[in-house]
């Protein structure tokens, strides 16, 4: 044990699960060169994208207290906020939301001791339960697909801790202290408000240390009222690089690496990023700090172009398949995921086809007005339910006058005679009524998804895809 203990690799791994300092290379290791360096500091911000959105995500979902109204995204720490309607155009905490579910959304931190996460029969409703490592990665997701509708009880266990939980609970353990479990409920149209909000009041999170002792009440949530509560995607954009690896250092104390992730490890140690140790700009060689304050621009630019290279494209759609939600070593999918969809589902939950221009290569534009077409044997092949959503250029909803974000099989949709259907989007009102239409935003640039929710063999393994968007003259 002595002798391989002199290994560096295992040393990282003793100091990742210990939370200690690593000891650094030895002084006869070669340096890399000045390009070299430069390479090593943007994958090493595209390696902490992720965790850095996620941390930045968690305190502003967390920032709330008494004063904050219920109903909200936001809850204190192993607390769940119930969303309890439909996000609209002034949600900006997480980029692309949907409009097909309600969400319930739990920050955890079983650093200490397992949360134990009760659920009751969803009565043959379909709904999921993922729940994130602070490295985006799906490590469990009860619902519906995995551990059925029937009442459950689950509990969340560090990773580091060891103890006998309660007959009946079943245990998953985060790789990380630190995570967020986003479930979603299917909800149809606001009249299904009421159902949906009673399956979310069954959903409770209670300390090992509390269960079983009637009248447990959770802590009341403090609010920083230094927190920026912006969109975090967009805080993130704006952090220099000094504020930026310097929380990713902080957050490497208590949320382990993956055990796939120790050849990066030794990479970005080149430039004084270490497990467990704390990292200062400043006190790096010039020459790495003149790379790692160059690499948020590079690195951005890397995950932004990642998206139109990612999956496969057919009709003009661009679908995404693994690796997403759980990762592996592909570090610029899972940054570039998290960049345009923090929190997404692995694709036995759900796929997300987008279409970011037309079949024509060009940028839908707010002024023109498009139609899909879905042939009546080729609707979208979801077993629990598909929809197409709409995002202005910032990845958000936009107000449009009948307030409808989403579009899709649980709305009451006019087919053709053939059994076929035509979606029209464009931003007025079309001329033969709006059952059918799904609205652009007043200006500007905008992007759809289409999400289909435990999507049948064919959706996954290509042999369905979705139709072109075409574009017509004089709309519809």
């Amino acid at each position: 044990m002595i002798a391989w203990a002199r290994t560096q690799g295992l040393r990282r791994i003793l100091a990742a699960l210990m939370g200690t300092a690593v000891v650094q290379a030895s002084a006869g290791a070669a340096s890399p060169s000045a390009a070299d360096v430069q390479k090593i500091a943007t994958e090493a911000y595209i390696y902490a994208y992720p965790m850095v959105l996620m941390e930045v995500t968690r305190r502003v979902s967390t920032n709330v207290d008494a004063s904050d109204p219920k109903g909200g995204i936001r809850a204190p720490m192993n607390q769940f906020a119930h969303v309890a309607e439909f996000p609209d155009e002034k949600f900006d905490t997480v980029v692309r939301p949907n409009a097909d579910t309600l969400y319930s959304a739990l920050w955890f931190d079983v650093t200490r001791e397992p949360l134990i996460i009760t659920v009751p029969d969803s009565g043959g409703r379909y709904y999921l339960l993922p729940a994130l490592d602070m490295w985006t990665d799906v490590f469990t997701s009860p619902g519906t697909r995995t551990t059925g509708n029937g009442p459950q009880q689950i509990a969340i266990v560090g990773p580091r801790w060891h103890g006998k939980l309660p007959a009946g609970v079943t245990p998953y353990v985060s790789p990380t202290a630190v995570g967020w479990m986003i479930g979603r409920t299917q909800t149809n149209g606001v009249a299904d408000y009421a159902a949906v909000h009673k399956f979310q009041a069954g959903l409770r999170a209670t300390p090992l240390s509390a269960w079983g002792k009637p009248g447990y009440v959770p802590p009341a949530g403090r609010k920083n009222p230094q927190q920026d509560m912006s969109a975090p995607v967009e805080q993130v954009a704006k952090m220099d690089a000094a504020s930026y690896f310097a929380m990713f250092a902080e957050l490497m104390k208590n949320n382990p690496p993956h055990a796939n992730d120790y050849p990066m490890l030794d990479r970005i140690a080149h430039v004084g990023l270490v497990p467990g140790q704390a990292f200062n700009l400043n006190r790096q060689a010039p020459d790495v700090q003149a790379a790692l304050r160059g690499a948020p621009a590079t690195a951005r630019k890397e995950i932004a172009e990642a998206l139109p290279r990612a999956g496969v494209v057919s009709n003009g759609w661009r679908t995404i398949g693994n690796p997403i939600g759980t990762y592996g070593t592909d570090y610029l999918r899972r940054a570039m995921i998290a960049f345009v969809g923090l929190g997404a589902n692995t694709v036995e939950d759900a796929i997300y086809p987008i279409a970011m221009t037309d079949v024509d290569g060009k940028p839908f534009d707010s002024g023109a007005k498009y139609v899909i077409h879905f042939d009546k044997e080729r609707l979208p092949p979801a077993s629990a339910f598909w929809s197409l959503t709409m995002y202005n250029d910032r990845q958000f909803f936009t107000a449009n006058p009948i307030n409808r974000f989403a579009i899709g099989d649980r709305d009451p949709l006019k087919y053709n005679a053939d059994g076929s259907l035509d979606l029209v989007i464009q931003r007025e009102p079309p001329k033969g009524g709006g059952s059918n239409w799904l609205p652009a935003p007043a200006a500007g640039n905008f992007t759809m998804n289409l999400r289909l929710y435990l999507p049948k063999p064919e959706a996954l393994d290509g042999t369905w895809k979705p139709p072109v968007v075409r574009r017509v003259e004089g709309g519809m």
